[in-house]
C-alpha cells in the first residue's frame, strides 16, 4: 500500500472506493486542463479590476459607526464593477445572503402595480416567499407587485412564444435564474441568457432583465452582464467569496438600478453612502482574488461527483459530459436514504464538524424537510464542500463547492463510501 492509499484508508476510504474514484479522474485529465484555462483567464480578469482600481493597503482597513468615506468599500465596488463590466456595484456585509441580495434588488427596482415575470419556470423555493408564491409578511405581493411565470419547454428550453404572450405593460422585471435550484433542469449558459434577454428587450426594450448568478460566477470567462443582464445579483459565500468573506453579497449593474437596491438596502436619501465595512474588507478582497481558482476546484469535484454516479447508473444534472455553467451537480438517488448517506458522506470529510451526522428538518424558507452537510469554516458556505437536498420525491442531492479540488475529490469518495457501506451501491468489479 503507497503513502497516499494509506492516507485515504486512515480517513475512511477502502481501496476498492479508491481505485474506482482514480480510473474516472485519470480520464477526466484534458477536461480538468480546460478549467484551469478559464480560472487563469479570470485570475487575470480580477488582478487587472484590482490594479485598475489601485487597491492599497489602506482599502483593507475597517470603518465603524456611519462608514462614511470607506475608501476600501468603495473601492471594493469599483472592482466588482469593473470584473462584471457593469456601471456600478453593491457589495456589503449588510447583504444577509444571496435571498437578501436578490430580494433588496427587487423591491429597489419594482413599485406597486409593476409585475415581475420569471421566463425560466418556478424560482429558487427561499424566493417564493420574497415574491408572495407563498404568503409572507412583506412580501412583493403585499406591497401590489404581481408575478406571473412561464414554465420551460419539455427539453428544458425556453418557451419563447409564452414569454412573448406573458411580458405586457405592466412587465417591469424579469428574473432570470442561472442556476437550477432545487429543479432539475438544466442550468443556463451566458450564451443563453444573452438570447433570451436580446429577445426580451426585442419586446419591450425597458424592461430590466435581472439575472440571479448566484454559483455560476467565474464558471465561464463571461458574465451575464456582458450579454445583456441590466443586474447581476449573487451571494458572497458562494462563489465570489472565495470562501473567505463571512457573511455578505452583491448587486451589480446599471448606476440607477443598482443606486436604487441601495436605497432599500439603507433607506431613502442615505443609500450607498451609509454602511460600515467592519472587519470585512480584507476577507472580501482577499476572497474575490482566490474566486476563480476556488471555483475551479469546485467546478471540477462537480464533473468527478457527475461521472462516478452516473457510472453507478443514478441519473446526473448535468450529465457526465456536459459543458459546464455552474458549481451545483445534482444526483437523483430515487430514495430518502440515498440523500441521508450522501450526506453524511460529505459531512464525514469537512474539516469542521466531521464527526456530525446531519439529520433533515423542517428548515424555515422550504416546504419539506431539508437535509444540509456543510462542515464549513464559514457557517451556510456553498463554496465550501457542501451538499443539501429537500426529503421528498424524486430525492435528488445537490453537491457544490470544495474549496481546494482535492478536498472535493475526498467528498465524493466520502459520500460513494457511505453508500457502498449501507449497500446502496455496489461497485463494478
Amino acid at each position: 500500500m503507497g503513502e497516499m492509499e494509506a492516507m485515504y484508508r486512515e480517513l475512511g476510504i477502502s481501496s476498492q472506493v479508491l481505485a474506482y474514484g482514480d480510473k474516472i479522474e485519470k480520464e477526466l485529465k484534458s477536461r480538468f486542463d480546460e478549467i484551469d484555462k478559464t480560472a487563469e483567464y479570470n485570475q487575470l480578469k480580477v488582478l487587472h479590476a484590482m490594479q485598475k482600481n489601485k487597491v492599497s493597503e489602506a482599502c483593507l482597513y475597517p470603518s465603524t459607526g456611519y462608514g462614511y468615506n470607506d475608501m476600501g468599500r468603495d473601492t471594493l465596488e469599483s472592482v466588482y464593477a469593473d470584473t462584471f463590466h457593469t456601471e456600478s456595484a453593491l457589495v456589503r456585509p449588510l447583504l444577509a445572503c444571496g435571498t437578501h441580495a436578490l430580494a433588496v434588488a427587487l423591491a429597489g427596482n419594482l413599485r406597486p402595480g409593476d409585475e415581475l415575470l420569471s421566463p425560466v419556470g418556478k424560482p429558487y423555493d427561499t424566493l417564493e416567499e420574497v415574491i408572495g408564491i407563498r404568503p409572507s409578511k412583506g412580501s412583493l405581493a403585499e406591497y401590489g407587485v404581481t408575478y406571473r411565470q412561464v414554465e420551460l419547454l419539455e427539453d428544458g428550453t425556453f418557451d419563447y412564444d409564452g414569454i412573448r404572450a406573458a411580458i405586457n405593460e405592466n412587465t417591469k422585471l424579469v428574473e432570470i435564474q442561472r442556476s437550477k435550484g432545487y429543479l432539475t433542469r438544466p442550468t443556463f449558459s451566458v450564451e443563453q441568457i444573452g438570447e433570451l434577454i436580446s429577445f426580451i428587450k426585442g419586446i419591450k426594450s425597458d424592461v430590466i432583465c435581472m439575472v440571479d448568478n448566484c454559483y455560476g460566477e467565474f464558471v465561464e470567462r463571461l458574465e451575464p452582464s456582458d450579454v445583456g443582464a441590466d443586474l447581476v445579483v449573487g451571494s458572497l459565500i458562494k462563489n465570489p467569496g472565495g470562501g473567505l468573506a463571512p457573511i455578505g453579497g452583491y448587486i451589480a449593474g446599471k448606476e440607477e438600478y443598482v443606486e436604487n437596491a441601495a436605497y432599500r438596502l439603507t433607506c431613502p436619501g442615505l443609500g450607498k453612502e451609509v454602511g460600515a465595512s467592519l472587519g470585512v474588507n480584507s476577507a472580501f478582497y482577499q476572497g474575490f482574488f482566490l474566486s476563480p481558482s476556488v471555483t475551479a476546484g469546485a467546478l471540477k469535484g462537480a464533473i468527478f461527483a457527475a461521472n462516478i454516479y452516473e457510472r453507478l447508473g443514478f441519473a446526473v444534472t448535468p450529465d457526465s459530459k456536459e459543458e459546464r455553467h455552474d458549481i451545483i451537480q445534482a444526483v437523483t438517488f430515487g430514495t430518502p436514504e440515498g440523500v441521508i448517506e450522501f450526506c453524511k458522506g460529505i459531512q464525514a470529510a469537512a474539516p469542521v464538524d466531521s464527526y456530525v451526522e446531519p439529520e433533515p428538518w423542517a428548515m424555515p424558507g422550504y416546504d419539506s424537510d431539508v437535509i444540509m452537510a456543510a462542515g464549513a469554516f464559514v457557517s451556510g458556505s456553498s463554496i465550501e464542500l457542501s451538499a443539501d437536498g429537500p426529503i421528498k420525491p424524486p430525492y435528488t442531492v445537490y453537491f457544490q463547492g470544495g474549496l481546494t479540488w482535492y478536498h472535493a475529490k475526498l467528498g465524493i469518495l466520502m459520500s460513494l463510501q457511505k453508500l457502498v457501506d449501507k449497500k446502496l451501491v455496489t461497485l463494478p468489479e
